[in-house]
């Protein structure tokens, strides 16, 4: 929750811009040295289950500490306990989505998933802003659209950077455990 009185600039949002795009530039390079084409190409459905628990945690969380201050202002009361399940449903199918257009775009795969991913969260927050998030909550209002919707592009990234980590150690994982079982 945030403490009354807590106002969500436009400096904090190019803030937290900055900070994510100093973790994404570190943590996506890394991320395409360690994962290959023929890795991503097997992690469709890990990603993919990956993606929606990791979406509907996030949901959870964020509608749990958030309601009363930001999101209640723009989804109706009805979809409180809704969102979570069924973002983290939509996300996976856009998180297989991203893995099919990763691999058919130049360059190395896994870093097109996560700026993909990027892209993604651009597309989101436009939506957002067009339905009134960053006009409507009191915490929010005066931020500047278009820093709401670049924090994203970073923010988003940072997301899909660790779900696609968890995904690869998930899908590495499980196949250890087959090796070892046999």
């Amino acid at each position: 929750m945030l403490p009354p009185g807590v106002k969500i600039t436009t400096d904090t949002l190019w803030l937290g811009t900055f900070i994510f795009a100093v973790i994404d530039a570190v943590f996506i390079p890394i991320l395409a040295w360690r994962i290959n084409s023929a890795t991503f190409r097997r992690i469709k459905w890990t990603l993919g289950t990956t993606t929606a628990i990791f979406y509907s945690a996030l949901w959870t969380w964020g509608l749990v500490n958030f309601w009363d201050s930001i999101y209640h202002y723009v989804f109706p009361a009805w979809a409180h306990w809704l969102i979570p399940p069924i973002f983290g449903l939509l996300y996976a199918g856009i998180s297989v989505l991203l893995w099919w257009l990763a691999l058919r775009l130049r360059g190395n795969a896994a870093a097109n998933f996560c700026l993909l991913g990027g892209l993604w969260g651009m597309i989101t927050h436009l939506f957002a802003v067009s339905i009134g998030i960053v006009s409507k909550p009191p915490v929010l209002q005066g931020a500047a659209p278009a820093a709401a919707v670049i924090f994203a592009i970073f923010e988003f990234m940072f997301y899909w950077c660790i779900i696609l980590t968890i995904a690869v150690l998930l899908h590495h994982g499980w196949r250890e455990l087959r090796h070892v079982s046999v």
